[in-house]
């Protein structure tokens, strides 16, 4: 027996799964319900169980796991053993970030759970599959590094260049005007911004300082 195939065994390629079901809509509610249909289509010709469906709908991929809640949920069930493998039909409904569908992956993974994305014909239970995760995961850890040395090298030109970095600060006599106004207490910090022209976090980084 072949090291990928006994692989494949030992992560219960050849017992009955525990699925999960993750489904995503920007709008139309129908697309969840046919989502789901062609979902449960696929578990049923390979004699897994479906134990949850996960949805988040009206919710754009752009928008991070705190502001996705059946996304959410599905990850904390993860790591509570609930399923061992998550399926969805196209990858953007996992995310549209490189970066964003790496955490989910690696979060997954860590749980001992397979990923099945039927667009892109991504099985992790399966060797050929898993292979194809790792190389994914690998493109994202290219961007991620990528990033980083585009804003390092960024900032070293910055500097270099005499640019000062960070906040700017506000005039001395401006944010004195505004410590005065914040000793009064009669005025909000809104009321207060509008009126000295400067923004709402200026004057709550001024009230902090006058705190400490």
């Amino acid at each position: 027996m072949s090291y990928l195939h006994s692989q494949a065994i030992e992560r219960g390629h050849s017992m009955t799964k525990r699925a999960a079901l993750y489904v995503r809509v920007s709008t139309d509610h129908q697309a969840v319900e046919n989502q789901i249909m062609e979902l449960r289509r696929i578990a049923t010709g390979r004699g897994w169980e479906i134990v949850e469906t996960y949805s988040d709908a009206g919710i754009g991929g752009t928008k991070g796991r705190d502001k996705r809640p059946g996304l959410d949920q599905m990850l904390k069930d993860a790591s509570r053993g609930r399923f061992n493998v998550v399926m969805t039909v196209a990858i953007d409904r996992l995310g549209r970030s490189l970066l964003d569908l790496l955490g989910t992956f690696q979060h997954l993974e860590a749980c001992t759970v397979d990923v099945f994305i039927d667009k892109q014909a991504i099985d992790t239970t399966t060797p050929m599959g898993r292979l194809l995760f790792h190389i994914t995961g690998a493109f994202a850890e290219f961007e991620r590094s990528m990033i980083v040395s585009r804003v390092t090298a960024g900032l070293r030109r910055a500097r270099k260049e005499g640019k000062r970095l960070g906040r700017p600060k506000i005039d001395p006599g401006k944010e004195r005007r505004i410590r005065a106004a914040l000793e009064r207490k009669d005025k909000g910090i809104l009321k207060i911004a509008t009126e000295h022209g400067v923004g709402s976090g200026t004057v709550q980084r001024i009230k902090a300082a006058m705190a400490g």
